[in-house]
């Protein structure tokens, strides 16, 4: 099976501060797949799109490894709640809330998402 890029003049666009700032073009992110993109201030944040269109954006790196590895990792649900499995340690993070799954002391950064 073959897959094709969408093609879409759509970007996505994160809210950093007041300011939207664009990330990609929304074609480059397949639905189940992340995307690490370096952001103004040197940060990571990982991109993932689910099979129904959403995207979603979370800090890259692994609070329990250290390393940037999110955008790696497998992407689930779990009782409705979309979440990214880190590929160190498999904790699972909540893409909406930064929320872990496995350790509910230990959050990760979510960013507000738009396509425009």
């Amino acid at each position: 099976m073959t897959l094709a890029l969408e093609t879409t003049d759509l970007k996505v666009q994160l809210q950093l501060e007041e300011q939207w700032f664009t990330v990609c073009d929304l074609g480059r992110l397949i639905p189940g797949r992340g995307v690490a993109a370096l952001l103004p201030d040197g940060r990571q944040v990982a991109l993932f799109r689910d099979r129904a269109g959403e995207v979603y954006a979370v800090d890259n790196r692994d609070p329990f490894g250290g390393a940037a590895v999110l955008s790696r990792g497998l992407t689930g649900t779990h009782e409705g709640r979309t979440f990214v499995a880190s590929p160190l340690l498999k904790q699972r993070f909540d893409l909406l809330s930064g929320e872990c799954l496995d350790d509910d002391t230990v959050r990760i950064a979510t960013y507000r998402v738009r396509t425009a």
